[in-house]
């Protein structure tokens, strides 16, 4: 029987099956941070267990800290107390750990993949359930609860049900301006964010092949977004070549052994799918999200959908609009903007910043509008400079800031505003997620790029058309 690429990884970490219950699943690589981990630890200590595996787990600080001053004593005492416990448990068990400061700290699902980390074929999870991320490299990557961080500290394994598979499909040729990002949001649009739910997904079709690696990071991140446990791309040239020299990968002999193996990474002709969709890139344009979901999401230049044209509770959607102040028919082009965040394990990468300097790069920050520009980890602040990105950045009014998850999530002192609105590279604009009632648009770094300088909702096409 033909084997999919999901099938090959999972079945090979699979230690023992469960009569009609989950499977003993073994974990290769484990990323912890300073929220989920401390009670972890604790439920550890009380059972009087230690951690298993130390080489195996990997620890970031990236959640709660600062994107200013990260020299200075983190002043929140909950954020310093947890960042002090992270510190602390990683020296007790013999776990590597990249505190502020660090040359190597950043993001976590940024960090892992840059120190070869991340692997083809690998099995890895982490407290975040935006791990999805590291399925990019064909790794089997998903986020678990403070419950499973102990029990993978512990036994190096989690019990999980086997997902179903999804693959999906997107070929032909993507437009100006259309990034990772907007590929992402047109699934998730398309799918809702619950379409994927119990599923795996396979990405495949000429669009992802033809993408970067830090693309296809984008594309596995977002994977959550539309309900599933995780997505995932087949490793091929691109992805070794990202990884060839990186500080953690194998070298000489060891690389070749690992080359044998990664090659054999593929989904095989004739291997089946519980559900199947394609999409054709032509169909996609810049997109933004209008909603209080990332399924809530259209072409920039579209106007927001009537609650009769779509399927689900009217009065749900209308609520939603009314938390964004938005009406039935908006057109999204021109609504005034009151913060831009560039950043987050979604679009925190130096391709990212390429995207975003060149839409700004000549221009200026619109005066209306605050800018959060925060990069994924310090090697991705140290290529900024390496570029002379950091120019095109001050010269356009922008401040470059340090490395963080920042407003993604708003567990630091990077929050919007009650009432404000934010055009947003990271991945989610629940209610409040970037600040109790602050109000998001999920966009890729091109779009936000364009509403900062204008100062409003732009489509880049319109820079990149006057660029030409």
């Amino acid at each position: 029987m033909a084997n999919t690429l999901f099938d090959k990884v999972w079945d090979s970490h699979v230690v023992r099956k469960v009569k009609d219950g989950p499977d003993v699943f073994f974990i290769d690589r484990h990323f912890i941070h300073e929220v989920t981990s401390p009670v972890a630890f604790l439920g550890l200590e009380n059972r009087g267990n230690s951690v298993v595996y130390p080489s195996r787990t990997f620890a970031t600080a990236d959640h709660n800290t600062p994107t200013i001053n990260q020299h200075l004593p983190v002043e929140d005492p909950l954020s310093s107390n947890q960042l002090d416990a992270l510190e602390k448990n990683a020296a007790k068990h013999g776990i590597s750990h990249w505190g502020l400061g660090d040359v190597n700290n950043g993001i976590v699902h940024v960090v892992g993949p840059e120190n070869g980390i991340t692997l083809p074929g690998a099995t890895i999870v982490c407290g975040d359930s935006h791990t999805s991320t590291h399925g990019a490299f064909g790794a089997i990557a998903f986020g678990i609860g403070t419950s499973e961080v102990e029990m993978v500290l512990s036994t190096q394994c989690i019990m999980q049900p086997k997902p179903k598979k999804m693959r999906i499909n997107v070929t032909g040729k993507l437009g100006l301006g259309v990034t990772a990002k907007d590929v992402a949001l047109y699934i998730i649009a398309k799918q809702t964010t619950s379409g994927a739910t119990g599923y795996f997904v396979e990405y495949a079709g000429n669009v992802f092949e033809d993408m970067s690696m830090e693309g296809r990071m984008t594309v596995c991140n977002l994977s959550i977004e539309m309900g599933a446990r995780g997505g995932m791309i087949a490793p091929d040239n691109k992805t070794y070549e990202y990884l060839k020299g990186r500080a953690q990968t194998p070298k000489g002999a060891d690389w070749d052994k690992a080359m044998k193996y990664w090659e054999t990474l593929y989904t095989e002709e004739g291997a089946e799918f519980d559900v199947e969709f394609n999409y054709e890139a032509s169909d996609i344009e810049p997109m933004i999200t209008y909603g209080t979901n990332p399924g809530m999401g259209m072409g920039v230049t579209n106007s927001i959908p009537t609650a009769e044209s779509l399927d689900g509770g009217v009065d749900t959607y209308r609520k939603s609009l009314g938390y964004m102040s938005f009406n039935e028919g908006d057109s999204m082009i021109g609504k005034e903007i009151d913060f831009v965040f560039l950043g987050s394990c979604t679009n925190g990468r130096i391709e990212d910043f390429r995207g975003f300097c060149s839409i700004v790069n000549g221009r200026q920050k619109a005066p209306n509008v605050t800018a959060w520009l925060v990069p994924g980890s310090h090697k991705v602040v140290d290529q900024i400079k390496a570029e002379g990105l950091d120019k095109i950045i001050t010269d356009a009014g922008f401040v470059l800031r340090e490395p963080g998850c920042s407003a993604c999530l708003a567990m630091n002192d990077d929050k919007i505003p009650a009432g404000k609105l934010s055009v947003s590279t990271s991945n989610r604009n629940f209610e409040g997620r970037q600040g109790p009632g602050s109000r998001t648009l999920l966009a890729s770094p091109l779009v936000a790029a364009a509403s900062a300088v204008e100062g409003v909702v732009t489509d880049p096409r319109t820079i990149l058309n006057a660029n030409a």
